[in-house]
C-alpha cells in the first residue's frame, strides 16, 4: 500500500504545479496581474533629493531640486552602453517636444565622452542632464536598471515610473496619462 501512494507523490507535484501556473495565467487575464511588473515604494511620495553635476560639454544644467519643481517633470535615467536606452531614444524624442512636460535625464554609471557622443548622435531631447557616476542616487530612486522613466507632478510627487524602454504604447498608456493627471493637478 505505501508503494501506491509513493507512486502518487509525482503526480501529485505536477497538480500542483500545473495549478500554480494556471492560477498566474487566470490572474493576468482577468485583472491584468503581472509578475514581472515592479511596483515602487516611492509613487505618491516626493521625490528623493537630487544634486548631480551637469554632462560636461552638453552645454545643459546638472539636475537639482529646484529644476524638478514647479512644473510636469519626466525624469529619464540612461546609458550609452544601454540597448534599450538606445532603443526608447526616439520615443524621448518625440516626448520632448510635448510643451506640457519638461523632460530631463539623470546618466546612470556611464562613461561622460561615451555620453556626450551618443546625445549628439542621437539628438538630446532633455532640458537638463545629472551625472550618476557612482549611481548612488539612481539608488534613492529605488532603481533596478536602466532604462527607467519617472512622472513627477508640480508639488513634486512621483506619479508614475516605468521600467524599461518607453515604446508607443507604454507612452500612450502609462506616461502619458500620467502626466495628463499631473498637469490636472496644478
Amino acid at each position: 500500500m505505501r508503494r501506491y501512494a509513493l507512486a502518487g507523490v509525482p503526480l501529485f507535484v505536477f497538480l500542483g504545479l500545473a495549478l500554480a501556473v494556471g492560477n498566474t495565467l487566470y490572474r493576468e487575464a482577468s485583472d491584468g496581474y503581472s509578475p514581472a511588473a515592479l511596483p515602487s515604494a516611492l509613487i505618491g511620495l516626493r521625490h528623493p533629493s537630487v544634486n548631480l553635476p551637469p554632462l560636461a560639454g552638453l552645454g545643459k544644467p546638472g539636475l537639482t531640486n529646484t529644476g524638478l519643481a514647479g512644473s510636469v517633470v519626466v525624469v529619464n535615467i540612461f546609458a550609452s552602453w544601454c540597448i534599450p536606452c538606445r532603443q526608447e531614444h526616439p520615443t524621448l524624442m518625440k516626448l520632448a517636444q510635448d510643451r506640457q512636460v519638461r523632460l530631463v535625464g539623470i546618466n546612470y554609471k556611464d562613461d561622460p565622452q561615451q555620453s556626450l557622443a551618443f546625445l549628439r548622435d542621437n539628438g538630446n531631447p532633455f532640458a537638463a542632464v545629472g551625472t550618476d557616476p557612482d549611481g548612488r542616487n539612481s539608488i534613492d530612486w529605488g532603481v533596478y536598471g536602466v532604462p527607467e522613466t519617472f512622472v513627477i507632478d508640480p508639488s513634486g510627487r512621483i506619479v508614475a515610473k516605468h521600467v524599461g524602454p518607453l515604446d508607443e504604447s507604454s507612452l500612450a498608456n502609462e506616461i502619458a496619462p500620467a502626466i495628463a493627471g499631473a498637469v490636472a493637478s496644478k
